[in-house]
């Protein structure tokens, strides 16, 4: 049993100690440990897909049963919500608003509610049968997200643009003071790039090495009027970032595997002095073929027939609401 327990949690160079275990039976221990963390590692990627497939069909779902809301910029970011909630937020069981001694996240483009909503109630802070009311009068689940309802994972209204980054550093500050080692989280839009304000927050957070903040920007390219070269250019935004004295990495945002390895190497780059800053490139609509490469599907809902051949598109994973 002794053996067995350190095969478990192994400490190789202890197995040397007894007499009957030989090198080439520790080469083989690791060989088969490794193996195994390699199927586990595949098995859990592979759920995280499901789980992606599953919320697709959550989002299209809220947003044709009340026919309003932002169905591309949610399904773009399906995959960054997944890796968050359930790989990457090291995160309590049920919800307090304060979030002392656990990662807390902050979305900033709220019309990306419907991901939000979705993830929150399959990652199980409520009932995911509340997600048929999303946008319905007296619903909890508003358009874009509010505390006054008490939805369990709000913690700030989000739906004017370029707040959410200072309400962020705001968190991370608080942790700072506080002693609390944990990470604070915030995701933007591109498009919002174009408010004032998300810069005075990058140049406040670099100069008081914010360094427990990692922010994300949903770089897809697209916003309500059009694309952001023809609205806004954003020009070279890495540039821009790390002008304002962030570290900055890019990765794609819809291939979950280089996901979880950016967020994970963004992890890495967090308390070293400055903040981290994730230039996340993501397809809108990704996941059904017809809502991609257009800004038409920002904030239209679809009808009968486009829910229909959306849902074909996305396997029924977890069970619909």
């Amino acid at each position: 049993m002794q053996v067995l327990g350190h095969l478990l949690c192994p400490d190789f160079g202890e197995l040397l100690e007894f007499p009957h275990i030989r090198a080439y039976q520790i080469h083989f221990f690791k060989t088969a440990i490794k193996s195994q963390s390699v199927r586990m590692k595949t098995a859990d990627i592979q759920q995280l897909k499901k789980t992606c497939s599953q919320i697709r069909r959550d989002i299209v779902r809220m947003v044709h049963a009340c026919q309003s809301g932002h169905p591309g910029g949610s399904l773009g970011c399906t995959e960054f919500f997944v890796a968050l909630y359930f790989n990457i937020l090291r995160r309590k069981s049920g919800f307090s608003m304060d979030g002392i001694g656990e990662d807390i996240f902050f979305l900033s483009n709220g019309h990306i509610s419907p991901v939000w909503y979705s993830t929150l109630a399959r990652a199980g802070y409520f009932d995911t049968k509340e997600l048929a009311t999303f946008r319905f009068l007296n619903s909890r689940l508003q358009g874009h997200p509010a505390t006054h309802e008490g939805l369990p994972g709000i913690r700030v209204a989000s739906g004017s643009l370029g707040q959410g980054l200072s309400v962020a550093i705001g968190a991370a500050q608080t942790k700072k003071l506080n002693n609390d080692n944990h990470l604070v989280y915030v995701l933007m839009g591109d498009g919002e790039q174009q408010e004032g304000q998300v810069w005075e927050a990058a140049m406040y957070a670099a100069h008081h090495g914010v360094d427990n903040l990692i922010a994300t920007i949903d770089y897809n390219g697209q916003q309500i009027d059009g694309p952001l070269k023809e609205v806004m250019d954003l020009k070279n935004l890495k540039a821009k970032w790390e002008a304002f004295g962030w570290e900055v990495q890019e990765f794609n945002g819809n291939n979950i595997e280089e996901l979880l390895a950016g967020l994970e190497k963004a992890k890495a780059l967090a308390g070293k002095g400055k903040p981290v800053m994730n230039l996340m490139h993501t397809e809108m609509g990704f996941g059904v073929d017809f809502m991609m490469n257009s800004h038409k599907w920002h904030g239209v809902a679809p009808n009968d027939e486009q829910l229909e051949k959306a849902l074909a598109q996305l396997e029924e994973t977890l069970g619909d609401y």
